[in-house]
C-alpha cells in the first residue's frame, strides 16, 4: 500500500494519534495512517472542514454511535472517534495490504476457487452488518482490503455518513459508486434494502474474477443509463463458468430476484467443496495468495522519520520493526548487523578471539547400548595428576551395564541421597572452565 507524505496543511496529530502519512482520500475527507501512543497503527479519517456545520456534527455523532454496534472478524473495527473535534475524525483498524482493485491491477484476476472463497467471506461479513440493522451501501473493490489475516471490509463510516447528509441527498443527487451500484440506488429509490449489498457484492466478485465491472462506459451519464435500463444485461464476459449462474442472480435488475446472502454463502461453499476442499482451506489459499509481504511502516512512508531510541536499539539488535500482527521480526542484512560492535547474530559465526581460552571437556558420548539409557549416573572418577581434560573425559563402564532405572540402587532404595553429575566435582570443574571461556570471549 502506497503511503504519501503529509502536506504542510495536514495535521501532525489527532486525538492522540500521530499522523504518519496519507493513505487515501474521498469526497468526504482524508484518510491518514496514524499511530497510537502505544504504537498501534490505525486509519484515521478526517471530515473536510468545508462541509462541517452544526447539523453535520449532529449527524456524524449519530452515525458514530451506529458504527459502534458493527462487529465481525472481517470488518475493520472502529477504534475511536470525536465528532465534536475540529475537524471531526474517527479512527479504525489499519489493515496492511492492497485493496482488491489494486491487487487485481497488479496480479490479475482471481480464479474461480479463490473468487468463491472471497464471496463466502464477504457475504458472511455483510450478513453480520445487516443483523445490526445497517447497510454498507458502497461496497466496491477499493473497500475490500486483502490483509495478512484475510480480506476485510472497510469504509462503513463515511458511506453511512454520506447517505444521511442533507447536502448529498438533495434532489437528483445519488450517493455511491456507479460501477457497483444497483438500479434502485441509481434511481434514488428509498428506502434501500439488503439487496443493494448483494448486487454490489456480485459486482465485486465479477471484478475479482474478470478485472472489469458489470457495466462500462466512457462517461458517467451513459454508465447510469446502462445501470438503470432493464434491457441491458450486465457484462459477464471472462467470468469463470462455475460462477456465471451465481453472478447472474446477484446482478439481477430487480431486488427481489437476487439471492439472500445465506444462499450466496451456500453456493460459494458448494463450488469450493466440489473442488475437494473445505471452506477453511480455500480461505487459507486466498490469504496466502493475496496477502502482501511483511512491510516495515517506516519503509512505506515517502519521507524519513527521525530515529528514536527504541528503533536505534532494535537496529543494533539486528531486528527490523514490523506492524502489529505481521509475525516475527525480520533480520537486518548481515552487513548492517556486523557494523554494530557486540551485535548478536545467532546465524553468524563470531571471529575467534586473539587468546585461546581453556576449553571445557568433551561431552560424554551418548551410549549406543539401549540398556545404558536407564543406567544410574554415579560420581565420575577425577583424572589422575598430569593428565589433560580430554584424556579424562568420563566414560561409562560398558562391562557392567545396569538396567535399573535412575534413582534405584542394589536390591532396594539407596539410603544416601542421589548425587547427579550436576553436583559432582567434575561438574564444578566444568562449570568453572565454562565461566572462564565465556569471560574471555565476552565483548564486555
Amino acid at each position: 500500500m502506497h503511503i504519501a507524505p503529509l502536506s504542510p496543511d495536514d495535521p501532525s496529530e489527532l486525538g492522540g494519534y500521530e499522523l504518519l502519512g496519507r493513505i487515501g482520500q474521498g469526497g468526504m475527507g482524508q484518510v491518514y495512517l496514524g499511530e497510537s501512543p502505544g504504537g498501534e497503527p490505525a486509519a484515521v479519517k478526517v471530515i473536510k472542514p468545508s462541509i462541517v456545520d452544526s447539523e453535520t456534527r449532529l449527524r456524524f455523532t449519530q452515525e458514530v454511535e451506529i458504527l459502534k454496534t458493527i462487529w465481525g472478524a472481517r470488518i475493520a473495527a472502529l477504534l475511536d472517534a470525536d465528532p465534536e473535534a475540529d475537524p471531526p475524525w474517527l479512527a479504525t483498524e489499519y489493515v496492511e495490504g492492497l485493496d482488491l482493485s489494486r491487487h487485481v491491477a497488479s496480479h490479475g484476476p482471481l480464479d474461480a476457487l479463490l473468487t468463491a472463497s472471497l464471496g463466502a467471506t464477504l457475504a458472511e461479513a455483510l450478513a453480520t452488518v445487516h443483523k445490526q440493522g445497517l447497510l454498507h451501501r458502497d461496497l466496491k473493490p477499493a473497500n475490500v482490503l486483502l490483509g495478512p489475516n484475510g480480506p476485510k471490509v472497510i469504509d462503513f463510516g463515511l458511506a453511512v455518513f454520506a447517505e444521511s447528509s442533507v447536502s448529498l441527498t438533495a434532489a437528483n443527487t445519488v450517493v455511491g459508486t456507479p460501477s457497483c451500484m444497483p438500479p434502485e440506488q441509481a434511481n434514488g429509490e428509498k428506502p434501500l434494502t439488503p439487496a443493494v449489498d448483494v448486487y454490489a457484492l456480485g459486482a465485486v466478485l465479477l471484478f475479482a474474477s474478470t478485472g472489469h465491472a458489470p457495466y462500462r462506459a466512457d462517461n458517467i451519464h451513459l454508465l447510469f443509463h446502462q445501470v438503470v435500463d432493464a434491457s441491458i444485461a450486465p457484462d459477464l464476459s471472462g467470468a469463470p463458468e462455475e460462477l456465471v449462474s451465481l453472478l447472474t442472480a446477484m446482478l439481477a435488475h430487480r431486488p427481489q430476484d437476487r439471492p439472500a446472502l445465506d444462499d450466496v454463502i451456500r453456493r460459494c461453499r458448494a463450488l469450493i467443496e466440489a473442488r475437494g476442499l473445505k471452506v477453511a482451506q480455500a480461505r487459507r489459499r486466498l490469504t496466502n495468495f493475496t496477502a502482501a509481504p511483511a512491510h516495515v511502516l517506516d519503509e512505506l512512508l515517502a519521507v524519513d522519520r527521525p530515529a528514536t531510541p527504541g528503533s536505534t536499539a532494535r537496529a543494533r539488535a539486528g531486528v527490523a520493526e514490523v506492524p502489529a500482527g505481521r509475525g516475527e521480526p525480520e533480520a537486518l542484512a548481515p552487513e548492517a548487523a556486523q557494523q554494530e560492535p557486540g551485535g548478536f547474530r545467532p546465524d553468524r559465526q563470531e571471529p575467534e578471539p586473539p587468546r585461546t581460552p581453556p576449553m571445557p571437556p568433551a561431552p560424554v558420548p551418548r551410549p549406543t547400548d539401549p540398556r545404558l539409557l536407564f543406567a544410574r549416573i554415579d560420581t565420575p572418577t577425577l583424572p589422575p595428576a598430569g593428565t589433560t581434560t580430554d584424556e579424562a573425559a568420563v566414560k561409562p563402564d560398558l562391562s557392567r551395564p545396569s538396567t535399573r532405572p535412575a534413582g534405584r540402587s542394589g536390591g532396594g532404595r539407596s539410603s544416601a541421597p542421589r548425587r547427579s553429575l550436576r553436583h559432582s566435582a567434575q561438574a564444578r570443574i566444568t562449570a568453572q572452565r565454562l565461566r572462564e571461556a565465556y569471560a574471555a570471549n565476552s565483548p564486555f
